[in-house]
């Protein structure tokens, strides 16, 4: 086969199991709750030819815009060639988890509240803004306790 034209073709190692997770899936996979706008990675599951997803929307995030029993409705953006399209594809539940993109945003907009909250009720203006992490401030090094040691190759011994 010089170039195959296949539905799968060049998915060997995309669709494989990965070491020591052969073998029976567990039930949470099956037992996880997807509700209409959940945002979710797409990994095509080798063990379940049923509802996977074409080899193109392996390793997508998509947002969930309708559910089934067995399967969820994913809007996923698809680049051809110059575009972007939003495309409508579905799923099996094995194919899909919860993506952790948002847990930072979420977590860093707690954390915000909760500092205007604190600072309301003292009458302080607070920061909530990300800044970049800032060069070390100037600093003496001393030798003192700390001798600068040589770093040299080990000498090569030949041993007949």
């Amino acid at each position: 086969m010089v170039n195959p034209k296949g539905y799968r073709r060049g998915t060997r190692y995309m669709f494989a199991r990965a070491f020591r997770k052969h073998g029976v899936e567990p039930l949470s996979t099956f037992l996880t709750v997807y509700k209409k706008g959940d945002i979710v990675d797409i990994k095509g599951n080798g063990c379940f030819q049923k509802g996977m997803p074409h080899k193109s929307y392996h390793g997508k995030t998509g947002r969930v815009y309708n559910v089934t029993q067995h399967a969820v409705g994913v809007s996923v953006n698809k680049r051809v060639r110059g575009r972007i399209i939003p495309k409508c594809i579905n799923v099996r539940v094995e194919h899909i988890k919860h993506s952790n993109c948002r847990l930072d945003f979420i977590r860093r907009v707690k954390q915000n509240e909760a500092l205007k909250k604190e600072a309301k009720t003292r009458n302080v203006k607070v920061d909530t803004k990300r800044h970049a992490v800032q060069p070390r401030e100037a600093h003496f090094v001393r030798t003192r306790y700390n001798k600068p040691q040589v770093l040299e190759p080990i000498p090569y011994e030949f041993i007949a």
